[in-house]
């Protein structure tokens, strides 16, 4: 199979989801908070394949029902499913019942697999894959479409055993990028530190369910089939009990910190600034570049702050930018990449501690990697 250009896929994408350029940032009017939970495969599909018998689909169906029955206990909170019993339901029909729900949150259900007896959570994000570990996670995730009637003109020549078919996957989920890692952030933390399970961490890669969407999306690898263990963990009522009130509760710190934020979201820069090495840090040398501005992105919340020093803890040369229905807080403002990095440790200071460094180019966002060549 030939993989075609990515503009296509995209076209064919906006087509399918019947979603205008104008209103790709529309979500939820009512005054509901809109969740669509997303129990992964179903039917034909039974998902990752178990030794010891455990069945993905089952298990996420069941993790994504407990979830939506907390979730329906709590006012103003609507849950939508893609799936609320053992069926196949193609990937792009997923995504296009999140965005015709006009979804604030698109929250998707696995179970992981290895060939050995690796075992713990993770909890992905839209975006291009830093290894070969998370693209192989992908890979798995994505080859379901294989299993979907028409699939190659539904996605118009994507091949999930092809790197370069993931080029330009991250466009139509940039914006939400920061409010995705703060859900994920949640997630992790919840398995973690309540149930003191092993944290993988949160982590980006390809996956086409999440490209899909058009809200903050994450997908969420609740640990691994393949390991005995962990595997009886999942398959056991309390494991899906427990597993499923965290992410209930992660979802609604969420709602909370987006509809209350005072400026202080904590934004995860692990993903977003990974990039950025040690000896960037430690840079003796002032780094100035020119037709470059840096600032430190210190929040991104859907309330309106004023860019005052009393609304962020002192914090004065405060902006303000707003994308889609979010908007961001910005610190600082300079060509020098050294001094943006001593305001970056400023910001830590004053309890920002998840800031991290963005960079602008004839006023359009660009990649640091870009801004630093």
């Amino acid at each position: 199979m030939k993989t075609r250009p990515i503009t296509l896929f995209l076209l064919i994408f906006l087509g399918l989801t019947n979603i205008s350029l104008q209103s790709l940032y529309s979500q939820s009017s009512s005054g509901q908070f809109v969740v669509v939970l997303d129990a992964g495969h179903g039917g034909k599909d039974p998902g990752k394949p178990s030794q010891y018998g455990y069945k993905e689909k089952d298990i996420a169906l069941n993790v994504v029902l407990t979830v939506g029955k907390i979730l329906e206990k709590t006012p103003n909170v609507k849950v939508v499913y893609t799936r609320d019993k053992d069926v196949f339901v193609d990937l792009f029909v997923r995504g296009k019942i999140a965005n015709e729900a006009k979804a604030d949150l698109f929250v998707s259900v696995h179970c992981n697999a290895h060939n050995s007896q690796a075992y713990g959570t993770e909890t992905y994000v839209l975006g291009i894959h830093r290894n070969q570990t998370n693209f192989n996670v992908a890979k798995a995730e994505n080859e379901v479409i294989y299993l979907e009637d028409n699939y190659e003109e539904n996605y118009a020549g994507f091949d999930p055993n092809a790197p370069e078919s993931y080029i330009g996957l991250t466009l139509m989920q940039e914006e939400y990028l920061d409010q995705s890692i703060l859900l994920a952030r949640y997630i992790e933390d919840n398995f973690s530190k309540v149930l003191k399970r092993k944290s993988r961490g949160v982590k980006q890669a390809g996956l086409i369910v999440l490209h899909q969407t058009i809200m903050p999306s994450v997908l969420i690898e609740t640990g691994f089939v393949t390991n005995k263990n962990e595997g009886d963990y999942l398959n056991s009522k309390k494991g899906q009990s427990e597993i499923s009130k965290n992410i209930a509760k992660a979802i609604l710190d969420y709602k909370t910190a987006i509809e209350q934020n005072t400026g202080k979201l904590s934004i995860s820069h692990v993903i977003v600034d990974e990039h950025v090495g040690e000896d960037d840090l430690e840079a003796s040398n002032e780094q100035v570049y020119e037709n470059v501005v840096f600032k430190v992105q210190i929040a991104a919340s859907s309330k309106q702050l004023e860019p005052k020093p009393f609304n962020f803890n002192g914090l004065d040369d405060i902006s303000r930018e707003k994308i889609g229905n979010l908007y961001k807080y910005y610190y600082g403002y300079t060509s020098s990449y050294t001094q943006i990095k001593r305001m970056q440790s400023v910001a830590k200071s004053k309890g920002y501690p998840s800031s991290f460094v963005v960079a602008f180019k004839n006023g359009q966002q660009i990649s640091l990697d870009e801004a630093l060549k």
